[in-house]
């Protein structure tokens, strides 16, 4: 198991769509419920993000 691979544009969308969803649930629409389901969908972003990116690096995956 080598270095990390470079980070590449899907790893910038999943970072990118996290900070839209932080944007909207505490600038524009800042209520209870809108804040638990951008953690929830944050959350599942950065399983998907973590589950790609460590196949990427253990198996070499490429897209």
């Amino acid at each position: 198991m080598g270095s990390p691979p470079p980070l590449d544009r899907y790893d910038a969308a999943a970072a990118a769509s996290v900070g839209c969803l932080l944007v909207v649930a505490y600038v524009l629409a800042p209520s209870p419920t809108v804040q638990y389901a951008a953690w929830l969908t944050i959350f599942c972003v950065w399983m998907a993000w973590f589950v790609f990116f460590g196949a990427k690096w253990l198996y070499g995956f490429d897209t």
